[in-house]
Order: C-alpha cells, then structure tokens, then sequence
C-alpha cells in the first residue's frame, strides 16, 4: 500500500460541454451550478478536505471564466495549465506532469458530481492504492446506482481489483466516476498531443495494472441541461 495519500491532484476543467448547450454556450461547464455550488468548486473542495497541497486545472474552452473562478478560491492551492489546443484528457494530464511530482495523484473530471460514503472516496482510494501492482485506481460506480446515467458501462472488475473494459460486450456492470489514481509512470513515452487517458489505461489493463474502487456513496451524472434538472432536484431533497 502507499505510505501517504497523494498530496498533488489535476482537476480536468478544459472541454466545451457541448452536450450541457445552449448552457454552455456563455458558460464553460466545470462553472455550471448544481444546488448552488459550480462542479468545479465542489471537485476542489473535496481535494481541499483531502488535504492535497497543490491542484493543477487546465483550461481551455472559456479559459478566462475557469481562471477567475479558481483565482477566488483560498484553498486548495491551484495553478493553471491553459490550453491553446484541446489536448483531451491524457494529453491535458501530460502537460500538466512536470507539475504533479514523481508520485501517485488524483485525476478528478471538473464534472464528476459525488457524494461520499461513510469514508471519503479520495481516502478511500488512497488507502487502497498497491503501488507494487498498480499503474491507475479507477473509482467506479455501479451502473444501476449511477443517478441520471443511461450508458452501457464501462469496467467489469474481478475478485482481485483488475478491471476488463466492455469492449464488445453488450453491458457492463461499472462506469467510470471520473475521478482516480495515477502514476506517472503511466505516462512513459506519451506526448504532450490530444488523446484520451482511455488509451493509457488500456494499457495498463492489457499489464494487469488497471485496478478499480467501487464507490459506496452517491454519484451523478450531469450531462445535459434536463440531467442537470434532475441531480438539482435530487441533491437539494437530500440537502
């Protein structure tokens, strides 16, 4: 197991929310509120709680909104990494690495919308974090618990943790929660280009290094504006 919890973390804030329009026309989506507080702020606040020392959050769609939104905030301490060209989510997460130091981080999507369990998901990935076995920890939500989410899956996970993307299957049992476990080395040989973290962990899972957390609290989905309607509705009840 690690000997601490990350203390750095990327928040992933850069893409244009296209289905969130009209929205998003005026408004990128990581600024997007949810009962009063934007996506972005509550990714943040839960890195905050965790006690991580240093975000990165790269932006490029609305950039200056992103900026300015991060600029008001005390805590946790975050540093931006602007892109001229949308580099997706591995190349946005490879841009940022010079920043993120040589061990494990946090990799949390802007708009990845999670209430925690008993123990909180980032601790709960911290704890299960084997660095002897793993190159990426996935936190995963079963699909039929994932509230406003109408996909297929994403991940079945084995007895050991490993996780086997549905690839031609015609459901899985888990889908991604948008929020995780990196090592930098899982990035040995990628460019600083567009491509999506999806092909890094194919190859972790082809290596038997793709592992998986089941989260035991609730999750939303927040991806369009009727969506959006509906997680209000839910939050603001259970508020």
């Amino acid at each position: 197991m690690s000997a601490a919890a990350p203390n750095r973390a990327m928040v992933l804030a850069a893409g244009c929310g296209e289905r969130m329009r009209p929205i998003t026309d005026t408004l990128p989506k990581p600024l997007v509120p949810v009962a009063g507080r934007t996506l972005l702020d509550r990714a943040l606040d839960h890195l905050e709680a965790a006690g991580v020392a240093a975000v990165i959050v790269n932006s490029h769609y609305l950039a200056d909104q992103v900026e300015a939104q991060v600029a008001a905030r005390v805590a946790p301490p975050v540093e931006i990494s602007r892109e001229d060209v949308l580099l997706d989510t591995g190349g946005g997460v490879a841009k940022g690495l010079p920043r993120l130091g040589s061990l494990p981080f946090f990799v949390v999507n802007s708009d990845a919308l999670w209430t925690d369990g008993v123990t909180p998901a980032l601790g709960r990935l911290a704890a299960a974090w084997d660095d002897s076995a793993m190159d990426a920890l996935l936190l995963l939500v079963p699909v039929a618990a994932a509230i406003g989410y109408d996909g297929r899956g994403d991940y079945d996970r084995g007895d050991n943790g490993r996780l086997r993307r549905r690839g031609d299957a015609a459901a899985a049992s888990l889908v991604f929660g948008g929020v995780q476990i990196l090592h930098p080395r899982l990035f040995d040989g990628a460019e600083v280009e567009p491509f999506s973290l999806r092909r890094l962990y194919d190859t972790a899972e082809d290596a038997g290094r793709l592992h998986g957390l089941v989260h035991d609290g609730a999750w939303y989905h927040v991806g369009t504006p009727a969506a959006l309607a509906a997680v209000e509705d839910r939050l603001t009840a259970a508020r």
